[in-house]
């Protein structure tokens, strides 16, 4: 929240990977930065064998239905870390305790891994290392049973929350997508947005996404996906317009976290 106040943002989302955990925290630091927060969450979804993220901003933070969402996540992405940690310690010096030490008390996920290896020393960042030996083309990745992502729309909207597809064409991290029929069949469902707009997505990419927005007749975002020193990612550099914004607060069941 203090770096958000020092690079001049006036408004910043948080979602953390199938929790809320953070958000407390957060919320407090609102009157000293000056900052407004939007409470949200990112969920890791699957549909037809291709891994979608789905962001889900100002849900209801107390809702059962994404507790219940959080919970079989959770349960599943250990035991696929427990999977990939087995597939890498034939070439990697690693272990399933180290990894879980270093994700402390978040939901255990690729990005720890990803610190570990960089911790130990075999990659210079976060980045490095999933592009190498952690995205879904690796031999080293594991599938887990995410929630279906046409599902985890319809959990999102019944949460009261505003459900968007998170960076759905960024070729550095995967090579299968959504087709363009399944992102039809997500509106359907309740989609608001596509996010054209982010770091990972190259400007064919993101003119390719926009043009899937409007062919469809959604909006669009954009996302640092800022992870802290891990990634190159800085705060402030994929915006989302001051309108979409409005669109997004007006939805939402949650409440804007204002100074």
């Amino acid at each position: 929240m203090l770096l958000a106040a020092q690079t001049g943002l006036d408004v910043i989302a948080l979602t953390d990977h199938d929790t809320f955990a953070g958000i407390t925290a957060a919320s407090k630091m609102v009157p000293e930065c000056g900052v407004s927060l939007v409470p949200g969450v990112e969920i890791s979804t699957s549909h037809q064998g291709i891994t979608a993220h789905l962001l889900a901003y100002l849900p209801d933070p107390q809702s059962p239905v994404l507790k219940e969402l959080f919970v079989k996540t959770v349960e599943a992405r250990q035991q696929r870390m427990r999977e990939m940690v087995q597939r890498l310690s034939a070439d990697f010096d690693i272990s399933y305790p180290a990894v879980v030490e270093q994700a402390g008390s978040s939901p255990i996920g690729r990005p720890h891994l990803a610190d570990l290896l960089v911790k130990v020393g075999y990659f210079p960042d976060r980045s490095a290392a999933f592009e190498q030996v952690l995205a879904t083309s690796s031999k080293y990745y594991v599938h887990y049973q995410a929630p279906d992502t046409i599902e985890a729309v319809e959990q999102v909207i019944a949460a009261g929350g505003v459900p968007v597809l998170a960076h759905p064409r960024a070729g550095k991290r995967q090579r299968r997508f959504l087709s363009v029929d399944t992102i039809a069949l997500l509106k359907e469902a309740g989609l608001f947005a596509l996010e054209a707009f982010h770091p990972e997505q190259n400007p064919i990419e993101q003119a390719e996404v926009r043009e899937i927005a409007k062919l469809l007749g959604l909006a669009i975002t954009g996302s640092s996906d800022y992870h802290g020193s891990g990634k190159p990612n800085q705060l402030g550099q994929c915006l989302t317009d001051p309108e979409v914004f409005a669109e997004i607060c007006s939805r939402g069941a949650g409440e804007l976290v204002c100074p």
